[in-house]
Protein backbone atom coordinates (compact mmCIF):
# COMPACT_ATOMS: atom_id res chain seq x y z
CA UNK A 1 0.00 0.00 0.00
CA UNK A 2 1.40 3.26 -0.72
CA UNK A 3 1.61 5.84 2.14
CA UNK A 4 -0.25 8.57 1.78
CA UNK A 5 0.58 11.95 2.87
CA UNK A 6 -1.53 13.13 6.19
CA UNK A 7 -4.07 15.65 6.22
CA UNK A 8 -2.10 17.54 8.74
CA UNK A 9 0.42 18.19 6.14
CA UNK A 10 -2.26 18.99 3.41
CA UNK A 11 -4.02 21.43 5.17
CA UNK A 12 -1.82 24.56 4.39
CA UNK A 13 -1.44 23.62 0.87
CA UNK A 14 -4.82 23.04 -0.63
CA UNK A 15 -5.73 26.12 -1.29
CA UNK A 16 -2.53 26.37 -3.79
CA UNK A 17 -3.26 22.88 -5.00
CA UNK A 18 -6.70 24.02 -5.78
CA UNK A 19 -5.85 26.99 -7.38
CA UNK A 20 -2.75 25.33 -9.69
CA UNK A 21 -5.14 22.79 -10.69
CA UNK A 22 -7.81 25.24 -11.99
CA UNK A 23 -5.30 27.49 -13.61
CA UNK A 24 -3.87 24.22 -15.63
CA UNK A 25 -6.82 22.26 -16.39
CA UNK A 26 -9.76 24.65 -16.51
CA UNK A 27 -13.09 24.84 -14.86
CA UNK A 28 -13.62 21.25 -12.72
CA UNK A 29 -16.26 19.91 -10.66
CA UNK A 30 -15.01 18.50 -6.89
CA UNK A 31 -15.19 15.29 -7.32
CA UNK A 32 -13.04 15.56 -10.98
CA UNK A 33 -10.77 18.19 -8.79
CA UNK A 34 -10.12 15.22 -6.13
CA UNK A 35 -9.94 12.23 -8.67
CA UNK A 36 -7.35 14.46 -10.66
CA UNK A 37 -5.36 14.81 -7.26
CA UNK A 38 -5.04 11.42 -6.50
CA UNK A 39 -4.05 10.58 -9.97
CA UNK A 40 -1.47 13.10 -10.05
CA UNK A 41 -0.08 11.99 -7.21
CA UNK A 42 -0.54 8.47 -7.43
CA UNK A 43 -2.23 7.88 -4.72
CA UNK A 44 -0.31 9.84 -2.08
CA UNK A 45 -2.73 12.75 -1.59
CA UNK A 46 -6.41 11.91 -1.41
CA UNK A 47 -8.77 15.26 -0.93
CA UNK A 48 -12.13 14.44 1.37
CA UNK A 49 -14.93 16.47 1.00
CA UNK A 50 -14.96 17.63 4.49
CA UNK A 51 -11.21 18.99 3.18
CA UNK A 52 -12.05 20.04 -0.45
CA UNK A 53 -15.39 21.91 0.17
CA UNK A 54 -14.55 24.28 2.99
CA UNK A 55 -11.96 25.51 0.89
CA UNK A 56 -14.06 25.84 -2.74
CA UNK A 57 -16.45 27.62 -0.52
CA UNK A 58 -13.49 30.14 1.04
CA UNK A 59 -11.89 31.02 -2.33
CA UNK A 60 -15.58 31.71 -3.76
CA UNK A 61 -16.10 33.90 -1.06
CA UNK A 62 -12.41 35.72 -1.51
CA UNK A 63 -13.78 36.15 -5.12
CA UNK A 64 -11.07 34.03 -6.56
CA UNK A 65 -13.29 31.45 -7.69
CA UNK A 66 -16.81 31.56 -9.56
CA UNK A 67 -19.29 28.74 -10.21
CA UNK A 68 -21.53 27.38 -12.95
CA UNK A 69 -24.26 24.70 -12.42
CA UNK A 70 -25.02 22.37 -15.03
CA UNK A 71 -27.68 19.02 -14.97
CA UNK A 72 -25.94 15.75 -15.29
CA UNK A 73 -27.56 13.09 -15.43
CA UNK A 74 -30.42 14.36 -13.94
CA UNK A 75 -27.92 15.87 -10.82
CA UNK A 76 -26.67 19.44 -10.53
CA UNK A 77 -23.43 19.26 -10.87
CA UNK A 78 -21.08 22.26 -9.64
CA UNK A 79 -18.09 23.99 -11.91
CA UNK A 80 -15.41 26.53 -10.32
CA UNK A 81 -13.18 27.87 -12.05
CA UNK A 82 -10.79 30.74 -11.79
CA UNK A 83 -11.70 34.68 -11.45
CA UNK A 84 -8.99 37.20 -12.88
CA UNK A 85 -7.93 37.76 -9.09
CA UNK A 86 -7.68 34.09 -9.08
CA UNK A 87 -5.58 34.03 -12.22
CA UNK A 88 -3.21 36.29 -10.84
CA UNK A 89 -3.22 35.05 -7.24
CA UNK A 90 -2.12 31.19 -8.85
CA UNK A 91 1.91 32.08 -9.44
CA UNK A 92 1.96 34.11 -6.12
CA UNK A 93 0.47 30.78 -3.84
CA UNK A 94 2.51 28.82 -6.00
CA UNK A 95 6.31 30.25 -5.36
CA UNK A 96 4.88 31.09 -1.74
CA UNK A 97 4.31 26.74 -1.44
CA UNK A 98 7.96 26.52 -3.69
CA UNK A 99 9.99 28.44 -1.00
CA UNK A 100 8.06 26.44 1.78
CA UNK A 101 9.06 22.84 0.47
CA UNK A 102 12.89 24.67 -0.16
CA UNK A 103 12.72 25.71 3.55
CA UNK A 104 11.61 22.17 4.27
CA UNK A 105 13.96 20.41 2.84
CA UNK A 106 16.98 22.63 4.09
CA UNK A 107 15.51 21.73 7.58
CA UNK A 108 14.98 18.24 6.90
CA UNK A 109 18.33 17.57 5.38
CA UNK A 110 20.85 19.41 8.31
CA UNK A 111 23.42 16.72 8.87
CA UNK A 112 24.50 16.43 12.46
CA UNK A 113 27.48 19.04 13.13
CA UNK A 114 27.10 20.71 9.50
CA UNK A 115 26.11 24.30 8.43
CA UNK A 116 24.29 25.72 5.40
CA UNK A 117 25.68 29.25 5.44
Amino acid sequence: MKNMISSDLLKGSLKTIVLKLLRDEGPMHGYAITRRVEELTEGKIRLSYGALYPVLHKLESENVLVTTSENFNNRIRIYYSLTPEGHSLVAEKVRELKEFIESLHWITDIKPGLSHA
